[in-house]
């Protein structure tokens, strides 16, 4: 199972950034696809996440600017973000759980400049 995220890159501070996520599975054999992130010298941390059923999830941080979605006959998940911040600032990895399993895609480089 591959997840491919691309979207990352300079975005000025109050600027908009959207990512996506590419799964080589189809989408409904994931209960739970999200977006974490890493910024220099901190820990891994949920960003957002999204279930099967639709219910979508963030972290107090980023709730009110960002949005995750999906489109099931793309297999795809996206992660909206408006309104950034240099503190927003961090590699996003997109992630993905099933009953057996969880999977990483590779991180995309999200910089926001002040």
């Amino acid at each position: 199972v591959q997840l491919q995220a691309s979207g990352g890159g300079l975005v000025q501070a109050g600027g908009s950034r959207r990512l996506s996520c590419a799964t080589s599975m189809p989408f409904y054999r994931f209960n739970r696809m999200g977006w974490y992130r890493q910024a220099p010298g901190k820990q891994r941390e949920l960003v957002a996440y999204i279930t099967s059923g639709g219910s979508t999830n963030y972290t107090d941080s980023v709730k009110g600017r960002f949005t995750i979605s999906r489109d099931n006959a793309k297999n795809m998940v996206y992660l909206q973000m408006n309104s950034l911040k240099p503190e927003d600032t961090a590699v996003y990895y997109c992630h993905g759980t099933t009953w057996e399993n969880s999977y990483w895609g590779q991180g995309t480089l999200v910089t926001v400049s002040s």
